[in-house]
C-alpha cells in the first residue's frame, strides 16, 4: 500500500483542529438562550460567553505565532488541542455564567494555540505550487464547520441539552490531540539564540485588548462609558509604544519588515477590511430573521447555511487557481463579488423581503468570501521564510478577527437607534423572537445603512487588494532575514 505523504497528514490534523473550533462556536450561537436559562445568568455574561472567545484569540495569536517560530509548531498545536478539550469538559460542567465564561476564555487559549500554528504547519508541509490548494481545503473545512455547527447545536440542545455542545468536544478533541501528536512534524528550521520579546508582547497584547474591548463594549453599552474612554486612551498609548519597542529590539515579537513591502501591506490591509466588511453579516441577518421574520434561532441558522456552502465550494477552487495564476486578480474579484452581495442586502432589505432573496444574496457573499480568502492567505504565507511563518499566520488571523470585532461594534452602533438596548441584547443571543422593542421602520433603515457601509468597505478592500503590486519573496542571508524583490508575476 502506498504511503500517505506527510503534507496530507499535516493538512488532516490542522483541518480537524479548525473544524473543532469553528463548529463549537457556531453550535453555541444557537444554544445561548438555553444556556442563559439553564445557568440563570444575566444577559451581559451570556454576551461575553460568545464574544470572549473571539477577543481572546485575536489578542493571543500573534505572540503564540512568534513563540512557535522559536520553539516549533507541533508541541504548541498539540497543547492547544489538549487545552481546548479539557476546557470543553469543564465548560459543560459549569454551574454559573461566570464559570462558563472562564472556561470559554481557557478554550480560547487552546483555540489560539491551534489557530496560530495551523496555517504555518500547512505552509511548511506543502510546496508553493500547491499551497493555495491546501489553504483552500482549510477554507472548505471552516465553511463546513460554519454550516453544520448550527444544525448540531440545535439537535443537541433539543435532544440532550446545551451542555453536550461542549461534551461532544471531549472525544473529538482527544482524537485531534492524538492524531496531531502522531502525524505533525517540526520540519521548519528553528533559529538559534533568539530571545522572546516580552516587552513587545506585553505592550501589543495589552494595547490590542484595550482597543478591541473598548470597541466591543462601546457597541453594547455606549461610547460615553468611562471604561470605554479609559481603554481607548490606554490603547492609544500602548500601541505606539509597541511600534517603538519593535523598531529597537534585536529580535522583535512582530517583525515590522512584514509591513515594509507593498504586496504584504496591501494583502494584510485587504484582509483587515474584509473582516470589517463581512464580520457582522451573520448577526445582522439573525437580528432581521428573529426580529422581523419571527423565526427561532435554529430555523434562522438554516437560512445562513447557503452562505457557508457557497464559501465551501469556492475556497478550494480559488486556492488551486491562485497556485497557477497568482492571487491578485482572484482576491480582488472575490472582494468585489462580496461587495455586490452586500449591496444587494442594502438595496433590497425590507419587512417583506422574501427568504429566497436572503438566500441568493447570502450565496453571492459566500462565493466572494471563498474566492478572496485562500488566494490572499497564499500571498501572505508564500512570501515569508520558515522562521517567520508563525508570526505571519498569527498576524493574518489577528487582523481578520479584529476586523470582525470592529464590524460588530460598528453594526451595533448603527442599529442602536432602531432597537431598545434590551432588544439588542436579547436578539444578539437569540433570546427574543418577534418585534418587541424594535422600531421597525428605523431598524430596517439602519440595517440597510449598515449593509451599504459594508459594501463601501468591501469595494475599498478590492481596490487595495488590486494595488498590491509585484510579488516579493523573503530570502535568507546567514542569520539575518532580508526582503528581495524577485520578479513581477502578476
Amino acid at each position: 500500500m502506498k504511503k500517505v505523504q506527510y503534507k496530507w497528514l499535516a493538512l488532516s490534523a490542522t483541518s480537524l483542529g479548525l473544524l473543532l473550533g469553528i463548529m463549537t462556536g457556531t453550535a453555541l450561537l444557537i444554544a445561548l438562550p438555553n444556556v442563559a436559562e439553564g445557568l440563570k445568568a444575566p444577559m451581559i455574561i451570556i454576551i461575553w460567553v460568545l464574544m470572549s472567545y473571539m477577543l481572546a484569540t485575536t489578542v493571543l495569536v500573534p505572540s503564540i505565532g512568534r513563540v512557535a517560530d522559536m520553539i516549533g509548531r507541533k508541541r504548541l498545536f498539540v497543547l492547544g488541542a489538549a487545552v481546548f478539550t479539557i476546557a470543553s469538559l469543564f465548560a459543560g460542567m459549569s454551574q454559573t455564567g461566570i464559570e462558563l465564561l472562564i472556561m470559554r476564555i481557557i478554550q480560547a487559549v487552546g483555540g489560539s494555540l491551534m489557530m496560530a500554528n495551523s496555517t504555518a504547519i500547512v505552509t511548511d508541509a506543502f510546496p508553493k505550487g500547491e499551497l493555495g490548494m491546501a489553504l483552500g481545503i482549510n477554507g472548505l473545512i471552516v465553511a463546513v464547520g460554519s454550516a453544520i455547527g448550527p444544525i448540531i447545536g440545535g439537535i443537541l440542545t433539543v435532544a440532550v441539552g446545551w451542555r453536550w455542545i461542549f461534551y461532544m468536544n471531549v472525544p473529538l478533541g482527544a482524537l485531534v490531540t492524538i492524531w496531531a501528536w502522531v502525524q505533525i512534524k517540526d520540519i521548519a528550521p528553528i533559529p538559534k539564540g533568539e530571545k522572546f520579546d516580552w516587552l513587545g508582547a506585553i505592550s501589543f497584547t495589552s494595547g490590542l485588548f484595550f482597543l478591541l474591548y473598548a470597541l466591543t463594549e462601546g457597541g453594547f453599552g455606549g461610547w460615553a462609558s468611562p471604561i470605554v474612554i479609559t481603554f481607548f486612551v490606554l490603547a492609544a498609548i500602548l500601541i505606539p509604544l509597541f511600534v517603538y519597542i519593535e523598531s529597537k529590539v534585536k529580535y522583535p515579537m512582530l517583525d515590522l519588515r512584514l509591513f515594509k513591502t507593498r504586496i504584504q501591506v496591501f494583502a494584510y490591509s485587504s484582509n483587515l477590511m474584509n473582516g470589517i466588511a463581512r464580520g457582522a453579516l451573520m448577526f445582522l441577518l439573525i437580528f432581521y430573521l428573529l426580529g422581523i421574520k419571527n423565526m427561532d434561532p435554529f430555523t434562522a441558522s438554516i437560512y445562513l447555511i447557503p452562505f457557508a456552502v457557497a464559501m465551501m465550494i469556492m475556497a478550494p477552487i480559488s486556492g488551486r487557481l491562485s497556485d497557477k495564476y497568482g492571487s491578485r486578480v482572484l482576491s480582488s474579484l472575490g472582494l468585489l463579488i462580496t461587495g455586490i452581495g452586500l449591496l444587494g442586502f442594502a438595496l433590497f432589505t425590507r419587512v417583506d423581503m422574501s427568504l429566497t432573496e436572503i438566500i441568493i444574496w447570502g450565496i453571492v457573499v459566500g462565493f466572494g468570501s471563498g474566492m478572496f480568502n485562500s488566494p490572499n492567505t497564499n500571498t501572505i504565507m508564500s512570501m515569508v521564510p520558515p522562521d517567520r511563518r508563525g508570526i505571519a499566520a498569527g498576524t493574518r488571523t489577528m487582523m481578520n478577527n479584529a476586523g470582525s470585532l470592529v464590524s460588530i461594534a460598528m453594526a451595533f452602533a448603527i442599529l442602536s437607534s432602531g432597537l431598545t438596548p434590551q432588544a439588542m441584547d436579547a436578539l444578539f443571543i437569540g433570546a427574543q423572537i418577534g418585534g418587541k422593542g424594535i422600531f421597525v421602520d428605523t431598524f430596517i433603515s439602519d440595517l440597510r445603512f449598515a449593509f451599504f457601509l459594508s459594501f463601501i468597505i468591501s469595494i475599498g478592500a478590492a481596490v487595495i487588494s488590486y494595488m498590491r503590486g509585484p510579488t516579493m519573496v523573503w530570502k535568507d542571508s546567514d542569520s539575518d532575514t532580508t526582503i528581495k524583490k524577485l520578479s513581477k508575476t502578476e
